[in-house]
């Protein structure tokens, strides 16, 4: 934790330094893959396997919930509410993040709780107020039991076959084809300056004047991806409010929730949390951990007066506005696939009355 703290002060005061300057070292366009690790190489078949297995709602244990349900891909890849609501109608306490771009981020959730996309999946299916799977025994029983799956775990893993271990590297070899590349201001930053209006131009100015550059730099603006400054599980992240104290803190109960700390249970990380993407920010409403700001525009006033103490004015608001609309990337066509049946049965025993 001591380096990780130290990479991350150097991280912060280079970028500080340049994003200052306004140098372009800062923003990168964002690649067309994204980190994969050794341990979970690419294939076809698992990608296929990871894509029928995000939308199968028989991974909860009521077989009413998807992992899609929350992160709708045919929308920003959250769910539109302020709190997510799982299994037996049980409300989450925080946010749904988006799983667009995901795979470029260092830790997951939005405590860096999880270290991995794979463990965020294990941890998902398991949470009692997402999919509320008792153990991951009973999923293997259950997927292990329709036989579709058991060819296709073969096909893709080998004779380890279904373990939940594999469940989750193929859901998470999925979730690293969620890329959106093709935004506006990936078209600005590899030249061609007529991409985005000169009212985003002068808010790409002004994201950098404001500072929002110290936290929301290169290919996510989110801080680094896995390998650059921080390696995969060393998370990222600011204290939000900042300035603790403000009328917007009060109004949308912006310090009521003491943020990486119940995770970590160290005394400076309350209320730290982890960096979110700006990628798609415009189509990813309501904003901040408990989904309490409705607007972009209010989200941008709230950020500015709680970080850096500064009032901007509506003309400020609308150009930064502007350009975070830039963000917004090309999505890939997802075709929703056929699962594997049970015929004559139900593989969600106890839950189909």
């Amino acid at each position: 934790m001591k380096l990780t703290q130290f990479a991350l002060g150097l991280v912060l005061s280079v970028v500080s330094m340049f994003a200052q300057a306004a140098i372009p070292w800062t923003f990168q366009p964002l690649p067309d893959q994204p980190p994969i690790p050794e341990g979970n190489p690419q294939s076809e078949a698992k990608i296929g396997l990871g894509r029928q297995l995000f939308f199968d709602p028989r991974l909860s244990v009521t077989g009413t919930h998807s992992c899609n349900s929350c992160h709708n891909l045919a929308a920003g890849g959250e769910d539109g509410r302020a709190l997510p609501v799982g299994v037996y109608g049980r409300k989450g306490r925080r946010s749904t993040l988006t799983l667009w771009n995901a795979a470029y981020h260092t830790v997951y959730n939005w405590d860096g709780s999880a270290g991995t996309l794979e463990e965020q999946a294990e941890r998902h299916i398991l949470d009692p107020k997402v999919m509320g799977m008792p153990d991951g025994a009973q999923l293997v029983a259950r997927i292990a039991a329709i036989p579709g799956y058991r060819t296709q775990f073969e096909e893709s893993f080998g004779e380890t076959g279904v373990t939940f271990t594999n469940i989750a590297k193929a859901i998470a070899s999925f979730e690293r084809t969620l890329v959106t590349t093709g935004s506006a201001f990936d078209d600005f930053l590899r030249g061609d300056k007529q991409a985005i209006s000169t009212q985003a131009q002068r808010g790409f100015e002004e994201f950098i004047e404001q500072r929002c550059a110290s936290c929301h730099f290169w290919v996510n603006l989110a801080g680094p991806q896995p390998g650059l400054a921080l390696q995969q599980g060393q998370g990222f992240y600011e204290l939000f409010p900042n300035h603790p104290g403000t009328d917007y803190e009060e109004r949308y109960g912006l310090a009521d929730d003491i943020g990486r700390y119940d995770h970590s249970q160290i005394e400076s990380d309350r209320r730290m949390w982890r960096v979110p993407s700006l990628r798609n920010v415009a189509i990813t409403a309501p904003y901040f951990h408990n989904g309490a700001v409705k607007t972009l525009n209010e989200a941008v006033r709230v950020m500015a007066k709680t970080q850096v103490r500064h009032e901007l004015s509506e003309a400020q608001v609308a150009d930064i506005v502007a350009f975070l609309r830039t963000l917004t990337g090309e999505f890939p066509k997802i075709e929703l696939p056929r699962l594997p049946a049970t015929p004559g049965r139900t593989a969600v025993a106890g839950h189909d009355d």
